[in-house]
């Protein structure tokens, strides 16, 4: 039976991501050979049309098949033609699409920072590609204390990215802790926070610097599970029983928008105290959220 149940799903979202890449592409293809800006521009519109609805039947298929709840307490009323910088903790690739139900259509579209292997995942990569999402090539310490050069390419990705984003009404999203939260990563890192890995400030740092006042604020997304981290496969399976999500909107304080996070110790020690502020916050939110026993 969960055989079946695993195979239909997935028939199903297959299905729909063809049926949404192929017009995706298309349209970028078309996007691509106008020569006015203001014509591929509106393309935008459509790209981002056809990207939310191919995230509505995603949204769909959860509530289809499905029982689990997701309780949401939101402090927040995001514009649709706003600019945003969406902060969450990572457990689980089923932030993703928690991400996705709870902002679709009702936020600017959200986008990612990809590893540059992800580009060649059959459909999706090509799909991320034309919706503008961002792809990161990452260096080891080894590799940048061989060529400090290549410490800077990260950097100047953000800044190309953070450009395309300034014309369009955008959601940036942004995994703080780097990587998905484990007890084993926690205990490694002697993590200060409870239930969170400890933050990475460079990359907002960057965000912050290359968008400026173009950000409208920050969207602070606190997902819990209260039956523990779940998969991908635990969510097709029905193996869910809830998610509890707070979204908090928060303003950018105009000190952290003018300052060198790279050359500047100063400066970058009081964006990592903001930063860790902003987190143990966080973690107070998780353990409230783990806690409750119900949510509206």
């Amino acid at each position: 039976m969960l055989f079946l149940r695993v195979a239909l799903i997935s028939l199903l979202i297959v299905l729909s991501t063809v049926l949404h890449v192929v017009p995706l592409l298309l349209t970028a293809l078309i996007k691509a050979l106008l020569p006015f800006k203001r014509l591929r521009l509106a393309c935008n519109t459509v790209l981002t049309g056809i990207a939310e609805s191919w995230i509505g039947v995603n949204s769909g298929l959860w509530d289809r098949f499905t029982r689990t709840r997701m309780h949401v307490r939101e402090e927040a009323a995001p514009a649709l033609d706003g600019h945003y910088l969406v902060l969450a903790n990572h457990q689980s690739w089923v932030d993703i699409l928690v991400l996705q139900k709870l902002f679709n259509r009702r936020a600017p579209f959200m986008r990612f920072f990809l590893k540059q292997e992800l580009f060649w995942v059959p459909l999706l990569g090509l799909a991320w590609w034309a919706l503008d999402f961002p792809f990161m090539r990452r260096y080891t310490p080894k590799q940048i204390a061989k060529r400090p050069e290549l410490g800077g390419r990260d950097i100047e990705a953000t800044r190309r990215a953070c450009e395309k984003f300034r014309e369009i009404p955008v959601s940036i999203m942004n995994f703080v802790e780097g990587t998905r939260y484990t007890a084993d990563k926690h205990a490694a890192q002697g993590s200060p926070y409870r239930h969170l890995l400890k933050p990475k400030s460079g990359g907002v740092a960057f965000v912050l610097d290359a968008m400026g006042a173009g950000l409208d604020a920050i969207l602070d997304v606190t997902i819990a599970y209260p039956g523990g981290a779940p998969s991908l496969l635990d969510l097709i399976a029905d193996r869910i029983p809830e998610v509890r999500v707070r979204v908090r909107q928060r303003a950018i304080p105009a000190e952290l928008l003018r300052g060198d996070y790279q050359n500047d110790p100063e400066f970058r020690t009081r964006f990592q105290q903001w930063m860790n502020a902003l987190w143990s916050e966080k973690d107070a939110d998780m353990a409230g959220l783990l806690a409750d026993t119900a949510q509206s």
